[in-house]
């Protein structure tokens, strides 16, 4: 038998609606809330005035008058709560402070090589006390802390069935939150990196990693696909060539092979930041190098948009170099384009190092909103 809704639950719906736009929109007025959401006035004027009361959203200004009472600019108290995200990589560990308008209020990246040993995770623990103590932050106002881990996440059951980059295989990712004493989940960093790219967009878009191996996520329908054994978007794992360079997973020729961060960064000793150093320098080894990388980069960038017809979105390690290379990466694409005439569906992401800490830590904004009473 079907339910009906009850007056008080309608209510409390349609504030949750009303706060999450305002949200997700920076700022609005009630004129605007009322004409986007369907709503009368009476009924904003009712829950915005809840919503203020509860220190949940506040008054910023006004608008510039269009004739009568100039409409007052409502916008989120984005100092009532906070969230904190991790990235996890084989030598780094990226922290960002989140605000409740979902706003980055302070970043930090740590080299701390990653070791499956309870002196890590402790560590890990201590790293972000001592980054919440610089911020500052009541510790009753954080509402939890997201953690990106590279692998095969599994985030309901909480665990991780592989992680190639960090050498774990059925693994409890409650390790990683042991000295975090606050509520954690944990997302794939490259669906977290995604995430905190698209989210809001309503645009269907591939996310390719380019870090130091190759993934990616796929954004259809304004959620992440992950596919029936969370093992979506493996775009690492796509033949480029056949018989060509081997693979860590035991294939020859995978996209992984080519275009992993790896690549670059082996001939400057193991440093991303010297190839491209070396790059702008004119150094011929990291110019010959670099042209390779982006023609088999051009050829998997035109496998995926013929494969999704979408947008594509280059993040992780490399994509954060891409912005000044993008019209020579967009030449050889339009070498491959036979009937597609959209030049500009490549572009970069607007985060770089520390969107997958984004995407991990912006859920439990997103949660303090739909759990509003």
């Amino acid at each position: 038998m079907e339910q009906k809704v009850t007056n008080a639950e309608t209510k409390r719906l349609n504030k949750i609606k009303i706060a999450k736009y305002i949200y997700e929109h920076r700022e609005a007025s009630k004129q605007e809330i009322a004409a986007a959401l369907g709503f009368s006035m009476p009924t904003v004027l009712q829950r915005v005035k809840e919503l203020l009361a509860e220190g949940i959203i506040t008054e910023a200004g006004e608008y510039e008058s269009t004739g009568g009472r100039k409409a007052k600019v409502l916008t989120v108290a984005s100092d009532s709560h906070f969230a904190v995200g991790l990235d996890i990589t084989r030598n780094h560990v990226s922290f960002v402070l989140l605000d409740i308008g979902g706003r980055v209020r302070q970043k930090k990246r740590i080299r701390c090589a990653f070791s499956d040993t309870e002196g890590y995770y402790r560590g890990l623990g201590e790293l972000l006390r001592l980054f919440l103590e610089k911020c500052p932050v009541k510790e009753e106002r954080i509402l939890g802390v997201g953690i990106s881990i590279p692998g095969i996440v599994d985030e309901e059951r909480r665990k991780m069935s592989r992680s190639h980059v960090l050498g774990l295989e059925n693994f409890d990712l409650d390790r990683f939150s042991e000295f975090i004493p606050w509520r954690t989940s944990f997302r794939n960093d490259a669906n977290s990196a995604a995430y905190a790219e698209l989210r809001g967009t309503g645009r269907n878009t591939i996310y390719l990693s380019l870090s130091n191996t190759v993934g990616g996520a796929i954004y259809m329908d304004g959620a992440i696909y992950k596919g029936m054994h969370f093992r979506s978007a493996e775009f690492g794992h796509m033949i480029l060539m056949p018989e060509g360079r081997p693979c860590y997973c035991g294939k020859k020729g995978c996209m992984d092979a080519y275009c992993s961060a790896g690549v670059l960064s082996k001939w400057a000793g193991d440093d991303l930041d010297r190839f491209f150093t070396g790059l702008e320098e004119g150094k011929p080894v990291c110019g010959a190098v670099w042209k390779e990388y982006l023609d088999y980069l051009a050829i998997a960038i035109t496998n995926l948009r013929m494969a999704f017809d979408c947008d594509v979105i280059l993040g992780g390690y490399v994509g954060g170099y891409m912005d000044r290379y993008m019209e020579v990466l967009e030449d050889k694409i339009a070498g491959y384009r036979i009937f597609d005439l959209d030049r500009n569906y490549v572009r970069t992401g607007k985060y770089k190092h520390e969107a997958a800490a984004i995407g991990a830590g912006i859920r439990f904004v997103e949660e303090y909103f739909d759990g509003l009473s």
